[in-house]
């Protein structure tokens, strides 16, 4: 089912504008106080005022997307912080506060992208190596799948105009997830994760092995996809991703990077871009082709104000 609103974005795109995704909102939330654990910024949606807040500070700054918090509380992120018996209801908060800020904003026309990842339990999260082993027999096919369309259908179910698949960066968890996402009868977005070797290749995120950005987007050809971009990647990957993905995908490219260092459960931003050179480097990747641009994590409201002046 797609949407009024939604329509109208694509059709946007379809004419050339360019569309302001918005900002980082785990690594917001702990910048505005809130306190991470062991689910990252899972549990953070409970602190609904706070989130809603940043939804609505991204849309005055020109956001015409705001992303549900819902990256990571799956339910087995959930699980491994204690409160997977609270799935509905810190999912129902993220989204519920991205709701509440479109219509507090006065602004109908805001889209709400829902956020699902494949990520797994972080490794710190768990007290031991041994506990880490033990959960590792849980992550086959079938748990991945059953995580997976519950957090899909609740997305789609629970009023998000589109699916956005972030972090995508493993092929065997990346042909579940898809799958998962198909059956939400909505649109889907996806963004890829890449990093960039010394001899200046770009790879998926993946450290397990090297597989190159071209194999890493063969996916797309599999399904029907609004919009494909990079994301979650440092800043020096980006422009050979674009290039990549409009040789492999005649539809709207997306971008969004992350500018901060993730030390578990937490963002070190102590060496983040600043908005103007923020706005330097968006600029280039507009000139390659990207028509859908905002930030990861370590990004703020700065950070998206400025690109108004693409």
């Amino acid at each position: 089912m797609v949407s009024n609103r939604y329509s109208s974005v694509i059709d946007r795109l379809s004419n050339g504008d360019t569309i302001i995704l918005d900002g980082a909102t785990g690594s917001e939330l702990e910048n505005r106080g809130v306190q991470m654990d062991n689910t990252w910024c899972g549990t953070a949606s409970l602190e609904k005022e706070v989130l809603k807040q940043i939804h609505i500070d991204y849309i005055t700054a020109g956001s015409q997307i705001v992303t549900t918090n819902t990256y990571a509380s799956s339910r087995m992120i959930l699980e491994s912080g204690g409160v997977g018996d609270r799935f509905e209801e810190i999912n129902l908060s993220a989204i519920n506060a991205a709701k509440d800020a479109r219509n507090e904003s006065g602004r109908d026309d805001i889209l709400i992208a829902g956020s699902l990842s494949h990520q797994v339990p972080y490794e710190d999260a768990f007290k031991n190596q041994a506990e880490r082993d033990k959960y590792k027999l849980k992550l086959t096919p079938d748990f991945f799948k059953k995580n997976f369309d519950e957090m899909a259908l609740f997305l789609a179910n629970n009023g998000c105009d589109f699916l956005l698949l972030e972090l995508m960066y493993r092929p065997d968890r990346m042909e579940i997830i898809f799958e998962s996402a198909k059956k939400a009868n909505i649109p889907i977005w996806a963004g890829f994760s890449a990093r960039k070797t010394s001899w200046s290749q770009s790879l998926s995120l993946t450290t397990d092995y090297d597989l190159s950005f071209k194999d890493l987007i063969k996916i797309i050809h599999n399904y029907d996809l609004g919009a494909v971009g990079i994301m979650h990647c440092d800043i020096d990957v980006i422009e050979d991703c674009i290039k990549e993905l409009r040789n492999t995908f005649d539809g709207p490219i997306m971008v969004y990077p992350e500018v901060a260092v993730f030390k578990f459960p937490n963002y070190d931003r102590s060496n983040v871009i600043s908005p103007k050179d923020f706005l330097n480097e968006a600029k280039k990747w507009k000139s390659l082709g990207a028509q859908i641009i905002g930030g990861c994590c370590g990004t703020s409201v700065e950070h998206i104000k400025v690109l108004q002046d693409l």
